[in-house]
């Protein structure tokens, strides 16, 4: 009877001042101190609007007021910092073969005609000259205050050193978030130089929602400064038809959502400085899933539809200080 009593009381304190830290986190640690807020993000420059994640998109985006930017690195057989989503060529270009077989000068310009990835069945094509994969030097220097968030895409030592000594040139490491969902690739990034803003990778993210419903997370430290997650309900309906569709696949996505997208959660997270950004939203109906459900920001294709989205509802941008 004793030994209940105290595995009673024990467990009582122990819910009790979890829900109390999980309120008031502030109580055990200090806030992150980072210097900007974002709403709207642009996914590799907007990638439903000007060609994915070259000089033009990222001009664009920022001419529309964007909050950040969103861009992939890669690295060129000569050791150039170059600004491509896929290792590989063959997707957006003529030639084949992967990036690092090629020496910046050589590489190949972008098809008049490339996928938009988050809206399957879409293209992209224009008459813009700029179908050039720019370098991240190059970007730096053309956009010195915006927040630039660089999703390092392979796992390359020399990449990440290469990056983080950019970010330093360019006195930049308080605007430039890094990492990937590769957790080998995250923790390389925070050892080469933890100054810079860092996102969960996946396998963080697994952790922080362990931590979360076992009502451990608000005596945990957090390293990182970003949680950039999808939403389950929005990625089934967009890729719902390529592949087998089956009933039980709408109840997977559900109950993902409901344990990944939680308000609670992000509210926590604010709290202690950490901001939510929700990829890749391309509908009104999906940016207002993201801002009712707490996030911070939106990461989009389409930035001149996001602008016009906040422009319209206010409500979601009034309060620019988090909590």
């Amino acid at each position: 009877m004793i030994l209940e009593m105290i595995i009673v009381a024990v467990l009582g304190c122990y819910i009790i001042s979890s829900i109390i830290f999980f309120k008031f986190p502030m109580l055990l640690h200090k806030k992150k101190d980072v210097k900007f807020i974002c709403r709207h993000i642009s996914h590799r420059g907007g990638a439903g609007e000007n060609y994915e994640n070259t000089l033009s998109a990222f001009k664009h985006a920022v001419e529309l007021g964007t909050d950040m930017l969103e861009l992939d690195c890669q690295l060129t057989r000569d050791g150039q910092v170059v600004i491509c989503h896929d290792s590989v060529l063959d997707i957006r270009t003529e030639l084949t073969g992967a990036i690092s077989e090629y020496n910046y000068v050589d590489l190949p310009s972008i098809k008049e005609s490339i996928p938009i990835d988050f809206m399957p069945g879409h293209t992209f094509s224009s008459k813009s000259e700029d179908r050039k994969f720019p370098l991240l030097e190059e970007t730096f220097k053309h956009f010195p205050n915006t927040p630039i968030n660089i999703d390092i895409k392979i796992n390359s030592n020399e990449l990440i050193t290469k990056v983080s000594e950019l970010v330093k040139k360019y006195h930049r490491e308080h605007i430039t978030v890094w990492g990937n969902v590769k957790d080998v690739v995250t923790q390389k990034c925070y050892k080469e130089n933890p100054n810079m803003c860092l996102l969960f990778s996946s396998r963080r993210v697994c952790l922080t929602l362990f931590q979360l419903y076992t009502g451990i997370l608000p005596f945990m430290p957090v390293k990182e400064t970003h949680l950039e997650i999808f939403m389950p309900i929005v990625m089934m309906r967009i890729y719902s038809h390529h592949f087998g569709y089956k009933w039980w696949h709408t109840v997977v996505a559900h109950i993902a959502n409901t344990l990944l997208i939680r308000r609670c959660l992000f509210e926590h997270l604010a709290k202690r400085g950490v901001q939510t950004y929700l990829w890749v939203m391309n509908s009104e109906e999906d940016f207002r899933l993201a801002f009712e459900a707490g996030a911070t920001g939106v990461m989009t294709d389409y930035p001149t539809k996001l602008k016009a989205f906040l422009e319209e509802n206010p409500q979601y941008t009034q309060d620019r200080k988090l909590s």
